[in-house]
């Protein structure tokens, strides 16, 4: 069913060949995209739910167990936690294909990114972005994954539209397509009356843990030179672990020891 939030309309003059993209004509789309006025750009603010105190002995207890390497214990999708795994539809080099998260444990790490809604504003920008800086990531060693609430439909439109028209021309990794709204919901990013993700970005390393997660409301884009400074700290810190990186650290820059005598010698140096 269409969310009572957005309505995206999607008339295929030729569903057929649609629904097989690997046909030689490439499939026509009209598409509108009509949008409630309540999408400003900003998620309605919910009252703070209250939470009760941690108690002495629950805190002790915590305390035992302090690590520099983080395993979260909420079942919640959090920093520390093993990324929530998913099969979906998705179109990639203007075909229809298959993505299972799983399938990069191993072997990859992973940049997962929610957007909004295609044919908007801000998401465009975004996802170009981190296409046009694909090969750098490559580099790293990782994938990048986009995901919103659209169709594969929807999705193969917006990428054989021009990128002067709003659209997104040729990406060079896969868009997902999550109708079910099930993945946004599994992380965490999903606004249930509107039925769209706020701008979630998650950093998932090879063993599938999220290492790194960060939220934008509807309005504000996210920077691809940050993730990318996050990624190449991440991948410090797990090659040199008995080492942390400062604020603003990228690589070739001092990094500092976790201890109260040893990250002296960063402190004098800075």
């Amino acid at each position: 069913m269409a969310s009572a939030a957005t309505s995206t309309a999607l008339l295929l003059s030729n569903p057929k060949s649609a629904i097989s993209p690997k046909s030689s004509a490439n499939p026509s789309f009209s598409k509108t995209l009509t949008v409630q006025s309540s999408f400003n750009g900003l998620r309605n603010a919910k009252p703070l739910v209250s939470r009760v105190p941690r108690t002495l002995s629950s805190r002790a207890a915590q305390a035992k167990h302090r690590s520099f390497v983080v395993r979260a214990s909420s079942e919640l999708p959090l920093v520390g936690n093993q990324a929530p795994d998913f099969e979906a539809e998705a179109v990639f080099d203007q075909e229809f294909i298959k993505v299972k998260l799983s399938e990069y444990i191993g072997k990859k790490y992973v940049i997962l990114f929610f957007y909004p809604l295609d044919f908007t504003f801000v998401c465009p920008t975004e996802i170009t972005a981190f296409s046009d800086r694909y090969e750098e990531f490559q580099k790293l060693n990782t994938e990048i994954l986009g995901v919103s609430v659209d169709s594969v439909f929807s999705h193969l439109a917006w990428v054989q539209t021009d990128r002067k028209s709003g659209g997104l021309g040729d990406l060079k990794y896969p868009l997902v397509s999550d109708v079910t709204k099930s993945i946004s919901k599994s992380y965490n990013v999903l606004i249930p009356d509107q039925g769209i993700a706020l701008r979630g970005l998650f950093i998932i390393d090879k063993e599938g843990v999220i290492q790194h997660s960060t939220i934008n409301n509807l309005a504000i884009g996210r920077s691809v030179d940050e993730t990318m400074r996050t990624l190449q700290a991440l991948q410090y810190v797990q090659e040199n672990p008995d080492e942390v990186c400062p604020a603003g650290w990228k690589p070739g820059e001092k990094s500092m020891k976790p201890d109260p005598k040893l990250s002296k010698e960063y402190f004098a140096a800075v």
